[in-house]
């Protein structure tokens, strides 16, 4: 529900779009499956790179699999994508549900494989070579064995999402309110994790 802005907001220089939906009470191993929750709900997210003399640079990737906080990524290794990831590892993957926006925001590092990594085929499904290509030399040919066929590994650092309290309708009725009346929208739960929250989740197989 909608909730006033007060002065004392005001004076101390707040965010109350932010401040009245922080969430720093609820227990962490909570919070982490609300994070999951969202992400295994979509197929993939976008994977931000940073490119040299341009900045950020981002693109569509699907998950090939997540562990605990971190993600795995299947990738052709011509890309230009791993010329980025050789000046900086530093990387972001974010995901949005456009069905009720709630929003993920993954900061880490980037952790590049050869291809006789044998997770590339555990993590393969069919339908990966569509976006290789066969040259038909039995050698490139979009399968797991394929030279090309790379993992992009995601060692979350810092992790913040939001997450929706109400439905898409529910939504914009909540955002039309607090515009008509104004006070500020209160639709959902916004949480941060840190990177000793991370590394806590990955020792206790979170």
């Amino acid at each position: 529900m909608v909730k006033p802005y007060t002065q004392e907001e005001f004076d101390s220089k707040i965010d109350p779009s932010v401040s009245k939906q922080w969430d720093e009470t609820t227990p962490k191993e909570e919070q982490f499956k609300d994070l999951y929750k969202i992400v295994d709900g979509l197929k993939g997210g976008l994977l931000t790179t940073i490119r040299p003399g341009i900045g950020p640079t981002s693109r569509a990737m699907a998950v090939a699999k997540r562990i605990g906080p971190d993600f795995l990524f299947l990738a052709n290794n011509h890309a230009e994508k791993f010329k980025d990831l050789k000046n900086d590892k530093t990387v972001q993957v974010t995901f949005q549900n456009s069905s009720d926006m709630s929003w993920v925001s993954v900061t880490g590092e980037a952790v590049t494989t050869s291809n006789d990594d044998p997770r590339i085929k555990q993590v393969y499904s069919k339908g990966v070579n569509a976006w290789f290509g066969d040259l038909g030399d039995g050698v490139h040919t979009g399968m797991p064995e394929d030279p090309r066929m790379t993992l992009i590994e995601v060692k979350a650092n810092y992790i913040t999402y939001w997450k929706s309290t109400s439905t898409f309708p529910g939504f914009i009725k909540e955002v039309a309110q607090a515009s008509m009346t104004g006070q500020v929208a209160d639709t959902g739960i916004n949480r941060r994790l840190t990177d000793k929250d991370i590394q806590n989740a990955r020792d206790s197989g979170l």
